[in-house]
């Protein structure tokens, strides 16, 4: 757009039952206040019950049971939930600009009243709306906008049982689901009413810029690549508009350094008062860079600028997006028969995660985007699947993940639970508006298209849509005969016009449209309930072949306790009680949690009926929510790491990929999680960090034997493999190097048994520690370490292992700008290590490359009987180097006398807040680590980056807590 005005600041909202003005009124004679009744401070975009809630009008329904107190719509009416929604903006016209006002999204109609003019905005959440209001616009004073929003037309009641989306009435409609509650979610008493998205103004002139349709067609080996792009282009003024049109394509080589790949210019005349869709010729790319999923390259970006100019006026109008030359193919596996996905000719083994939305009251930002994306590409994830319950999502979603490259799965918004099944037996035919479904769908793919990183659109959870939309979807998103089949050779450039047609015309025309989640090489590929299980798993059960037996598994779920300090950050302290272990006659544990977890969804960590012991209890008695959480961690870990790796090990032999059910929570939710909502990662998270890395070595927990998985598309040589295994009294009974090993792509290389269980006295909890380095630099591949027990026993034997002082010493380097902080943690434990040449040079190695953030010849080390003293004074001294925005390097030691393994440290930064009340959640959130709950054998070091952003006045301080460590402040202020 030429010139756009984001409208996010100012509102005001009140209740529609409390205002007695009329939407001219309030745009013309009576105006409202932030000072008069009943008018509050609203949150725009965003939704109604975001409003009362930041307002203290109603209670947080996120803590404790604080959303059972809110009126729910079923009981209330429309009525209550029907607000207006107030604020003021300047626009300045001048010659024959227009003005349009655009809506990204309202849930679920609008009257719209600007200047004392009404307009009515349509039915429907997923629906784009732009005005004209060139002619209602005040340029020379204050523009008065009122929004009358309309609650969901069928926001259904919620039965006592609760359920999958309630009594299913919202299905009725084309809005989202969840909002009626489901087994991971309490229902959003006001089923997401509000102005959701976007909302500005845009001035043009009288040539509008609509919709752009970007493709790229490679050949040569993707040496030779064309882009294709088609626009539509609407003429508003009573003239012939004699134009010219162009196209720019850009790359950023360095800061704000771009480099002019493509311009071409076309002159075009468009008639009065119409639209038209141009076509521009084919723009030619030499070996340009491609974009790449996460772990496969770089996500190259292009910027692609539109622009016209209209003769006697000038600039008219200009779009831009960010592109990724990249090609998407799939295809049902003959091996698996499970859907096998192709980037750019590369196959790629899906791993990731289910996705409903950021927050269930739709507060949604950029920022959090950011965040979010992020910890999924930290956990090495390549596919993230938006479920059809939930959102469409936004385009500052997909910007994410085309930065870090997250393939998407986009469903439509049909679940099998609220649209042809469940109890009650919900409605078969989808929403009773087939055409306004069908119309909020094309726009929905007009919005999101161009994204590189939108892999596939789905027509619904374990669902498909009714007949009559499925086929006209089908119809919609088919495919363009060039990007048919993965299997399929290369055609050549000819072969795209005529015959063919240019693949931008299409409506998408690059991505597949697969009818449902369960269909057509995912799961079992016809429907039938085949995704799953969702609970506590034996973690050697993933590794068997009979634990699922489809190729592709787009849900499988477990366990996700958050840490302690966001169990009391949620919820009052009825709600810190540890569930009670109730056994049962098979002897094993039923987990009865108290009635604020039960409400959050807690998921326990045994099941009684699968014959999976209480995997908390295998580490012995829990003392309380602290000893709880942290056991918690430790399960999460294992769980998901098993998890991954269980369905890695048999890469492209039976499975082509997994998604875990689900990542995050939109709620304070207690089960299937990463991340809880404050944004504070379980453990879980750095299990799967690990276990999905490119090039992993692990263990297979079936058959024990060491596995190596290369992911990539590169040959790996020269490879040497360092296993160790450590006992609880710090010795090293089985230690040895494997050398000259090769990892071919794409492929799983069993490698070597692990045979210390068969030596003669294996010890009932050991420690294993597998590297995987190249022989040339020492340069550590994988690195992944194991606590284990013997068949059939526990970890008991850790609970006095708690009680071991292992020695640290912490390294670190601080860099500050403005607000960002970066911190290089050098963590090393400096127990002593066995006598042996060859582990000495292996662990030097380590110690080299875990410190390839920076190479410093001069530490200063202190040792201090506490070590109290050295951090006060530390501190003290650094306060110079974090004015000077420079970077510092201190050293803090923890002592201790015992020899053995640092086990599960884990590190967290707070506010340095020394008037704290107690149990003040002190914690500065959202922090990025590069890991963490990691453990440390005797002599080895690894370096751990922290990066976060400190709000304004607050000092952070960092501490490092682990199984032998209570809480180490190891930085007591940052200032």
């Amino acid at each position: 757009m030429m010139a756009k005005t984001t409208l996010d600041s100012g509102w005001l909202a009140a209740r529609s039952t409390e205002v007695h003005f009329t939407g001219t009124q309030l745009t013309t004679t009576h105006p409202p206040s932030a000072s008069t009744q009943p008018w509050m401070e609203a949150i725009v975009p965003g939704t109604v019950l975001a409003t009362l809630v930041k307002n203290k009008a109603v209670p947080d329904p996120f803590y404790g049971l604080g959303n059972e107190a809110i009126l729910d719509i079923a009981d209330s009416g429309r009525e209550y939930y029907t607000f207006w929604f107030f604020t003021t903006f300047q626009c300045k016209l001048s010659g024959n600009q227009h003005c349009d006002l655009n809506f990204r999204g309202i849930n679920y109609s609008a009257d719209v009243y600007l200047n004392g003019h009404e307009m009515v905005l349509p039915k429907g959440m997923f629906r784009r709306h732009s005005l004209d209001v060139t002619n209602i616009i005040h340029s020379d004073s204050s523009n008065l906008l009122a929004v009358l929003v309309h609650p969901p037309d069928h926001p259904g009641s919620i039965p006592p049982q609760g359920g999958q989306g309630g009594d299913h009435e919202i299905g009725k409609d084309v809005a989202t689901q969840y909002v009626q509650g489901w087994d991971w979610m309490a229902p959003i008493r006001d089923r997401n009413t509000g102005i959701w998205d976007e909302v500005s103004i845009s001035i043009t002139g009288p040539v509008k810029i609509i919709d752009p349709h970007l493709v790229s067609s490679f050949f040569d080996n993707y040496k030779r690549v064309y882009l294709h792009a088609t626009t539509e282009l609407e003429n508003r003024s009573s003239l012939i508009a004699e134009c010219s049109l162009s196209i720019h394509v850009t790359t950023e080589l360095e800061g704000n350094i771009h480099l002019v790949e493509q311009l071409q210019t076309q002159n075009l005349s468009i008639p009065a008062r119409s639209r038209v869709q141009y076509t521009f010729p084919e723009l030619f790319f030499y070996k340009p860079n491609l974009w790449w999923p996460n772990g496969m390259g770089k996500q190259s970006l292009y910027n692609v600028i539109i622009t016209i100019d209209v003769k006697g006026h000038g600039e008219s109008d200009s779009w831009n997006h960010h592109f990724g030359f990249r090609k998407i193919e799939s295809h049902i596996d003959v091996a698996t028969g499970g859907r096998l996905f192709k980037v750019n000719g590369e196959p790629i083994f899906i791993r990731g995660g289910n996705w409903i939305l950021s927050d269930g009251l739709l507060r949604l930002s950029k920022k959090r985007y950011e965040t979010d994306i992020k910890f999924h590409a930290d956990m090495n994830f390549n596919m993230i699947r938006c479920w059809g319950g939930g959102l469409a999502e936004r385009p500052e979603f997909y910007h994410c993940c085309d930065y870090y490259g997250l393939l998407v799965w986009q469903e439509f918004w049909i679940t099998g639970d609220v649209d042809g099944r469940g109890i009650p037996v919900s409605n078969p035919n989808g929403p009773l508006d087939h055409d306004l479904f069908l119309f909020c769908a094309r726009d929905t793919v007009k919005l999101l298209r161009n994204h590189p990183s939108l892999a596939l659109w789905v027509g619904g959870n374990e669902q498909t849509p009714p007949d009559d939309l499925n086929v006209a979807l089908k119809n919609d998103l088919k495919l363009h005969p060039y990007f048919g089949h993965a299997e399929e050779k290369e055609k050549p450039v000819g072969d795209l016009s005529p015959r063919l047609g240019d693949p931008s015309q299409y409506l998408d025309g690059t991505r597949i449209y697969i009818q449902g989640s369960l269909w057509d090489g995912f799961a079992d590929g016809e429907g039938n309930f085949s995704d799953g299980p969702y609970e506590i798993q034996n973690p050697e059960d993933f590794f068997t072949d009979s634990f699922y037996n489809h190729g592709f598994n787009p849900e499988v779920g477990s366990v996700g306790m958050p840490v302690a300090a966001t169990i009391r950050a949620i919820m009052p302290s009825e709600g810190w009680q540890i569930p009670l272990f109730n056994k049962l006659p098979n002897g094993y544990v039923e987990e009865v949690p108290n009635p604020i977890w039960k409400y959050h969804k807690y998921i326990p960590y045994s099941n009684p009926t699968k014959k999976v012991h209480d995997q908390i209890q295998l580490y012995g008695d829990v003392k309380d929510l602290d000893d709880f959480c942290l056991k918690a961690q430790l399960v999460n870990y294992i769980q998901y790491r098993a998890l991954l790796e269980g369905w890695t090990s048999r890469m492209w032999k039976k499975y082509t990929g997994v998604l875990i059910w689900k990542t995050q929570n939109p709620w304070t939710g207690l089960r299937g999680q990463f991340y809880d909502h404050l944004l504070d990662q379980t453990a879980g998270f750095y299990g799967c960090r690990c276990a999905a890395e490119p090039i992993h070595v692990q263990l297979n927990l079936a058959t024990y034997f060491i596995e190596v998985v290369n992911t990539t598309s590169e040959e790996l040589s020269n490879l040497d493999m360092e296993v160790s295994v450590w006992d609880l009294e710090g010795t090293c009974p089985h230690y040895k190097v494997h050398e000259n090993l090769t990892a071919l792509p794409k492929k799983v290389t069993p490698i070597v048994d692990m045979k210390y269980l068969k030596s003669k006295n294996p010890k009932p909890v050991y420690f294993l520690l597998l590297k995987l380095y190249k022989m040339s630099d020492n340069t550590i591949l994988s690195r992944n370490f194991y606590w284990l027990h013997l068949p059939g026993g526990d970890y008991k034997l850790l609970e006095p292992y708690r009680k071991k002082k292992i020695p640290l010493k912490i390294t670190s380097e601080v860099f500050i700008e403005g607000s960002t902080y970066i911190l290089q943690m050098h963590v090393q434990n400096t127990s002593k290590k066995p006598d042996s040449k060859s582990l000495t040079m292996v662990h030097s190695s380590t110690a080299r490359q875990s410190s390839g953030y920076f190479v410093t010849d001069s530490l200063e080390t202190v040792d201090s009987g506490t070590g109290k003293e050295h951090e006060v004074g530390w501190f003290k001294g650094i306060h110079k180097c974090f004015a000077g925005k420079s970077h510092g390097l201190k050293v803090s030691e923890i002592n201790g006398q015992d020899i053995g393994v640092a086990f599960f440290l884990h590190f967290s930064v707070h506010a340095s807040n020394k008037d704290h009340k107690e149990g003040e959640d002190t914690r500065i959130l959202p922090i990025h680590y590069s890991d963490n709950y990691f453990s440390l054998v005797p002599g080895e070091t690894m370096t751990i980056k922290i990066s976060f952003e400190v709000p304004s006045g607050v000092s952070p301080c960092v501490t490092l807590r682990g199984w032998n460590y209570q809480g180490q402040t190891i930085h007591e202020a940052l200032y």
